[in-house]
């Protein structure tokens, strides 16, 4: 990613020149900071890094501070705790919160991703694979009440097998430890993202058997969000982010897998353009990114099943309170 340094220096001499022409210019100074804590880093949210790079956010007077909280649970926590604006991660964490009776919950405002990201990797490479071969099987997958193990277990249950009889499905390893306990030798199967799981394919420590995106069908796998209070104290903030969210949609819909490559390579510096093509033409190919930012009541409730056939769901929650629509609407009508 560009230095902040960098971009400065930059307008600063566009700055001086444009006088000439009599425009004025706008500065660093004059963007807005959103602190925006995602919930992996991953290729598979490419429409966010490629609003960032085609310099969405700053058309919208926006700076982003993007980190990484490698973790629902953690990028939640930074939420709540102020210590992010914006929270990007499975909606199930507003869910959580909002069951906890916390007065200033989490609302989500808009969703990028449709489907899940991961992909189930076995030690050998199996292009006939079937979910029945997992049966007396140990897989890694995951924070328990986590999206990415509850969809897993949805997939295992889809196809008739029963975790935790049929099959060991591992919940005590951390979302960023995964790779590394199955390079290790913990597990016969682990769900990994992009770019992970093509790294492990080219050391031939793991193949790609399953797309677990393409087996669960649709579902509001990532969405934005941020605490009611923000929202409703920033819904300047919370429009010009869903406009830079939504031309980032656009753009990656518009485009080619090695043009989105190519506009996102400064994210991922230790990835090839060769493999960043391959890996984005893969989300691309499974049609994994939503075409505009609004999160449906039936997407919603089709989470919350997820989340209940996971047993880790006290009670449902309310749409109508955990999601806002209006941003999303705004932007996709013009307004």
């Amino acid at each position: 990613m560009k230095s902040k340094w960098c971009k400065g220096l930059i307008l600063g001499l566009v700055c001086l020149l444009i006088p000439l022409l009599g425009t004025g210019c706008q500065t660093a100074e004059d963007l807005t900071v959103v602190k925006l804590n995602e919930v992996a880093h991953t290729i598979f949210y490419a429409p966010q890094y490629a609003a960032i790079s085609q310099g969405f956010f700053e058309e919208e007077g926006l700076e982003i501070d993007l980190v990484c909280g490698q973790g629902a649970d953690k990028v939640t926590t930074a939420v709540l705790s102020g210590d992010a604006d914006i929270g990007f991660c499975g909606p199930e964490a507003t869910i959580y919160v909002y069951n906890e009776g916390k007065e200033d919950y989490v609302v989500s405002f808009a969703q990028l991703t449709k489907r899940d990201g991961s992909f189930l990797l076995s030690r050998e490479e199996n292009p006939d694979f079937t979910f029945d071969e997992v049966i007396g099987k140990e897989i890694i997958g995951g924070r328990k009440g986590g999206m990415p193990e509850m969809t897993l277990e949805w997939v295992l249950k889809d196809n008739g097998i029963i975790p935790g009889e049929d099959v060991f499905v591992d919940t005590s390893i951390q979302f960023a430890a995964m790779s590394g306990a199955f390079i290790g030798g913990t597990g016969d199967y682990v769900t990994l993202f992009e770019p992970t799981a093509l790294a492990l394919e080219k050391e031939g420590l793991g193949y790609v058997v399953a797309s677990i995106g393409v087996e669960s069908g649709e579902l509001p796998y990532t969405c934005y969000n941020a605490k009611k209070s923000f929202i409703e104290n920033n819904p300047d903030i919370i429009q010009k982010f869903t406009n830079a969210i939504y031309k980032g949609q656009l753009w990656v819909e518009a485009h080619t897998s090695e043009e989105i490559a190519a506009a996102i390579m400064e994210f991922f510096p230790d990835t090839s353009m060769e493999d960043l093509t391959a890996v984005v033409e893969r989300y691309k190919s499974q049609d994994t990114w939503k075409k505009e930012p609004a999160l449906s009541q039936e997407a919603f409730e089709h989470l919350q099943d997820i989340i209940e056939e996971a047993g880790v769901l006290e009670k449902r929650a309310p749409y109508d309170a955990l999601v806002t629509t209006e941003f999303a609407e705004n932007v996709i009508s013009g307004e």
